[in-house]
């Protein structure tokens, strides 16, 4: 199994950072986890590509982490010749999202149709809204999920693909919490969103201040992985995004909760499980 960062960045644009989205390579196929902006683009530089996924999954529907879902539905279509569902996993109201994105591409979809003779289906994708417990099983590889805590979103979830010995947990934007401890007891790769709460709380600013309340700081995600044992501590979504030659404050920080091996995740990163 392997684990590629396609991208490590946030809400905020930043030219060296995509939006946030896991690449999760098993001996199942290729597992997307969230599709922030700019995912195909690096999953392109990955070897990879939309219509090479066994399944989409989302941990919730901020906007940051779903993008681009129109461009992987639109590119997964145009780019089979033929049906080939996209498969999506996410917390309740995916399925609405999904029919929504689906209707805003109504009028591309209907060109389409119209240009192209060997292309006579509209985009095809399969959604299933989970909660807890097992969502795919498919031969040695087992995706479960759990609830997580984003509130005020009031549906989010975490992962964990298990392929084999090799396990690798995708946390999502959560602050600690019950569902995440049980996903990543011994797991070989937490994947973990973070936000540096000592940076933030300097600037001050109310829009930025209020997001020290549902994310994990460094310093809890570090916490998380020893509590449960983690062997490979992966840190993304990094707000503020690292300036040049601070990275090594970021895993300083980790490392007063976490003796394991930290990295600080940049677009591309590949992890070897």
């Amino acid at each position: 199994m392997q684990v590629v960062i396609l991208g490590s960045g946030s809400p905020l644009p930043d030219p060296e950072r995509a939006g946030p989205s896991t690449l999760v390579r098993t001996s199942a196929g290729d597992v997307l986890i969230d599709c922030g902006r700019g995912v195909l683009m690096r999953a392109a530089a990955a070897g990879t590509s939309a219509g090479a996924l066994r399944a989409l999954l989302l941990t919730h529907l901020h906007s940051d982490h779903l993008t681009d879902l129109n461009d992987v539905i639109t590119t997964r279509w145009i780019t089979s010749f033929a049906p080939s569902p996209l498969t999506v996993i996410g917390p309740p109201g995916t399925a609405a999202v999904v029919t929504a994105v689906e209707s805003m591409l109504a009028s591309d979809i209907e060109y389409r149709l119209a240009h192209h003779e060997d292309l006579t289906w509209p985009p095809p994708t399969s959604v299933t809204e989970v909660d807890a417990g097992v969502v795919l099983s498919d031969g040695a590889v087992r995706i479960t999920t759990a609830r997580t805590d984003h509130a005020p979103v009031r549906d989010s979830v975490a992962y964990r693909i298990d392929d084999g010995d090799a396990s690798v947990v995708i946390a999502g934007d959560t602050v600690p919490c019950s569902g995440l401890d049980a996903l990543c007891h011994g797991a070989s790769v937490l994947v973990h969103t973070v936000v540096r709460r000592d940076l933030i709380e300097l600037i001050s600013l109310p829009r930025l201040t209020d997001v020290l309340d549902y994310h994990s700081s460094v310093i809890d995600a570090a916490a998380t992985a020893a509590r449960n044992g983690v062997v490979t501590l992966v840190l993304t979504h990094l707000v503020p995004a690292p300036a040049p030659g601070t990275e090594s404050e970021w895993l300083q920080q980790a490392s007063t909760s976490f003796d394991g091996r930290t990295l600080l995740g940049s677009d591309l990163l590949t992890i070897d499980v």
